[in-house]
């Protein structure tokens, strides 16, 4: 994935909305926790006022005791962080626990109703900050009320260790928990991109096994989309359709008037001006080759062919030519012309090898090649098809196949071999010919996603090397 794929933004966006969410859940917790810690320990420290209070008596010089002493040990624990003490409003009477050693709790001076709990942030000892409880209370053991100031304090840092302890441990489930998140956003966006990938699968089947149109079974939010493709695809059909009407009847047009020029070249021909009458005839030849070779372009490019993503063919899966067959056809064609009828032949194909084209286009595509050959050649044409990795025939059923195409003829420089394949370029004007065979060649070759190359041959002529689409035979 890269950082245009879609799935990659959904997953990128899903992950960053999880980690902000666990973030902010886990400083909830945490502070949920630290408010029921403090809750917890506020009432700890009010039960500690409950035991002091209800262990406080008047001694015999009138001074204020305790029978009995808290019995958490921590207060008898020096700078322990919990402690307690005892203020006498009316004397000078200061009791506190032994973990205050030498020092005492200053308690702010506001005016407290008697009884009522108020809570307080000290300062303690040895620079500890204190959650404080004090109570004021008013102690009758005789007569005469004397008023108390009751406080018991507990050093912070407790609590905001316990809140460290609590996300140190809670840490590991929220990763575990961001995890298993991610995960359920990946099979959401995995399911809910699908539909796309469906689309794009239709789209193909569209370009190599001939469906028409799409299937209307998609959600929703994707159907508008396949319609309009669907009627894309039928509106450049309409437009293909209508192209190579006009092609044909461009072509038929012509035939009519090339058929009337021959006849003219014959007339003046039995006039005597054989000269003209040759000139005339070599155009109406050269015209009629264009417009035949433009109507075979007309079908090759109406059909979808290109390569897919994987480097096959399109249209492998539906299209089957037998290579030996179509072969030996277009040799036994080009043997009987004069040209061709001089040539030796060695033809080396194994036989029953496929290639995914349409059997027309296989023959059209030899027959250019072999009849530059033969036009070339002195005395000897080889045609070789092998596959391109070792091992038996089947291994190229499905794979690639490449056919040579040799002659022993004069052969082209080795500056214009890049420009043959260019679209009526003839190396030779002295010969006939309209330039037109090796472009047709380069056509079919591209729209099959097939490759041609040309190089000198072993032989002293040229050789054209072509790479086919194996396939598997039909049946």
């Amino acid at each position: 994935m890269t950082s245009r794929s879609l799935r990659f933004r959904l997953l990128l966006a899903a992950a960053v909305s999880i980690a902000l969410a666990l973030m902010a859940a886990g400083l909830g917790l945490s502070a949920l926790f630290e408010r029921h810690v403090t809750r917890y320990q506020v009432a700890r420290l009010s039960q500690g006022l409950d035991q002091i209070l209800g262990n406080l008596e008047l001694g015999p010089e009138g001074r204020i005791r305790l029978t009995a002493a808290p019995t958490d040990p921590r207060f008898e624990t020096p700078l322990s962080g919990l402690y307690w003490q005892i203020q006498d409003e009316g004397l000078p009477t200061l009791l506190r626990s032994r973990s205050l050693w030498d020092q005492m709790l200053v308690l702010p001076g506001d005016d407290l109703p008697d009884g009522t709990l108020h809570r307080h942030r000290l300062e303690g000892p040895a620079g500890q900050s204190l959650l404080a409880l004090e109570r004021r209370v008013l102690f009758r053991p005789d007569a005469e009320a004397r008023p108390l100031r009751v406080a018991a304090a507990l050093d912070r840092r407790e609590l905001a260790e316990a809140r460290r302890d609590f996300a140190i441990d809670m840490l590991p489930y929220l990763v575990v928990l961001g995890l298993a998140l991610v995960l359920a956003a990946w099979l959401q966006v995995r399911v809910g991109l699908a539909p796309l990938e469906r689309l794009r699968q239709g789209v193909r089947a569209i370009r190599s096994e001939g469906l028409r149109r799409l299937p209307a079974d998609h959600p929703e939010e994707v159907l508008p989309l396949v319609e309009e493709l669907n009627g894309l695809i039928a509106a450049q059909e309409g437009a293909v359709e209508r192209a190579r009407s006009w092609t044909a009847d461009l072509a038929h047009g012509l035939k009519t008037p090339l058929v009337a020029l021959a006849a003219d070249a014959e007339r003046l021909r039995t006039q005597g001006q054989e000269e003209l009458a040759d000139d005339l005839e070599q155009l109406a030849q050269t015209m009629r080759r264009r417009v035949d070779r433009e109507l075979i372009r007309g079908r090759i490019r109406a059909r979808p062919r290109g390569t897919g993503a994987d480097g096959t063919a399109l249209g492998a899966g539906r299209l089957v030519a037998d290579l030996g067959t179509c072969l030996d056809g277009v040799v036994r064609t080009l043997g009987r012309t004069p040209r061709g009828g001089g040539i030796h032949w060695d033809l080396e194909c194994p036989p029953g090898v496929c290639v995914a084209l349409a059997p027309e286009d296989l023959a059209e595509l030899l027959g250019n090649v072999l009849e530059n050959a033969v036009q070339w050649a002195r005395q000897r044409v080889l045609v070789r098809a092998t596959p391109e990795a070792p091992g038996p025939v089947a291994s190229v059923r499905g794979g690639w196949l490449a056919v040579q195409v040799e002659d022993d003829g004069p052969g082209v420089p080795e500056s214009a071999v890049g420009l043959l394949g260019q679209r009526g370029l003839r190396l030779d004007r002295r010969t006939q010919g309209s330039g037109l065979g090796l472009a047709i060649v380069q056509d079919i070759c591209e729209a099959y996603g097939a490759e041609v190359d040309f190089a000198p041959a072993t032989l002293g002529g040229l050789r054209v090397q072509i790479r086919l689409p194996g396939s598997a035979p039909a049946g």
